[in-house]
């Protein structure tokens, strides 16, 4: 995968972006601060479990966030403009001007593409009406470019194809279908959102392998939303690790997965089997990402921590109450105070990014120390 280098152009700037969802009682942040950047030709994962709020980045960067009960807070989203040398952000165009963006320019592709697609209506159907929103073709020359878009994205007899319907063809191809619906406006940018989760194992390599090739043919950026680390380790060249709404790890691919400084990101490379791991079974994180309306004090993670917990067992607690607030009160360990939430000001929040190697920044108050 690439390193950093000064010749990666941003193509997208996510800057402190901010998404509240509002229930009975009060507006809850879903996403928190996030910030990213996607250079030209790169491809930029996004990881985290189910309810971290990837996809909610995702669909904010493209405007596609139900309002209400939705609601875009705070933040900018600049994309490079190559008819000016400011970026535009997407979050301050008007709504009548962001079909020209999304699907022209930015694009995404979905983890359940019998869902995306329309059951009643035929591949050609859908595909044409693509290529004709997003580049004006009709008639013999929008069917000719949709066949060449699906023998681009390894369809064979893609003539054929275009007859059929979503229900004749496997996860697979329907997959490459959505692939070639995106690619239809020739974006800059496309957002994959967990696109090979209900895929089996050779296909996934095989979207995979398209997507790599997809990009060295045409330049565009991609970000990559996913929860498995085995698929980053293939595709991507940046790494941002999500929890609970925030980025509490980001850095080049290499970096982040061979010098890990996050427990969350420690505890995802373990859940990953090894062709040499003797285990009897993988390793798991206890507990869930907890409720965005109801987030511990200090750091969101620190109930499922296992390096809180070797800090409080080291401090002599019992088990049973080694993570709670009063034992961190208690037992004079700073470290793990912090992480409860423990004290005033800065501490009694959670923590902010920190830059500890070139390009490597964690939120993470053990990694601070």
């Amino acid at each position: 995968m690439a390193e950093d280098s000064a010749a990666d152009s941003p193509l997208l700037d996510v800057q402190d972006l901010r998404v509240t969802f509002a229930n009975d009682v009060r507006e809850v942040p879903v996403v928190d601060g996030v910030s990213l950047r996607v250079p030209r030709g790169r491809t930029v994962a996004l990881v985290g479990e189910s309810g971290c709020g990837k996809s909610v980045t995702a669909l904010s960067i493209m405007r596609l966030i139900p309002q209400p009960p939705g609601r875009i807070a705070a933040g900018r989203v600049l994309l490079a403009d190559h008819r000016s040398a400011e970026p535009v952000d997407l979050l301050q165009l008007p709504e009548r001007e962001m079909p020209a963006v999304r699907g022209k320019r930015v694009a995404m592709i979905f983890q359940e593409p019998f869902a995306s697609l329309t059951p009643v209506y035929s591949i050609g159907d859908q595909l044409i009406e693509a290529l004709t929103l997003h580049r004006a073709m009709h008639g013999s020359a929008a069917r000719a470019a949709a066949v060449e878009l699906l023998d681009r994205v390894g369809i064979g007899e893609p003539a054929q194809r275009l007859r059929e319907y979503p229900h004749q063809l496997s996860g697979g191809m329907c997959q490459r279908v959505m692939i070639a619906m995106a690619l239809a406006g020739r974006p800059e940018l496309l957002i994959a959102d967990e696109p090979t989760t209900a895929l089996d194992v050779t296909v996934q390599l095989q979207i995979l392998d398209l997507m790599r090739s997809l990009q060295a043919q045409t330049g565009m950026g991609i970000i990559m939303i996913t929860h498995d680390l085995g698929v980053v380790a293939e595709v991507a060249d940046y790494v941002y690790v999500m929890y609970a709404g925030r980025i509490v790890e980001h850095a080049p691919t290499a970096s982040l997965l061979t010098h890990p400084l996050h427990p969350y990101t420690n505890g995802l490379l373990r859940c990953i089997p090894r062709l040499d791991d003797d285990r009897d079974r993988l390793e798991v994180i206890p507990g869930r990402v907890p409720d965005p309306a109801d987030l511990p004090a200090g750091c969101p993670f620190h109930p499922r921590c296992d390096l809180a917990a070797r800090l409080a067992e080291s401090a002599g607690k019992e088990a049973a109450d080694k993570k709670t607030a009063a034992t961190c009160a208690s037992t004079g360990c700073e470290v793990l105070s912090r992480c409860a939430g423990v004290g005033s000001g800065e501490s009694a929040g959670p923590p902010g990014l920190t830059e500890i190697a070139e390009g490597h920044c964690v939120a993470c108050w053990e990694a601070h120390s």
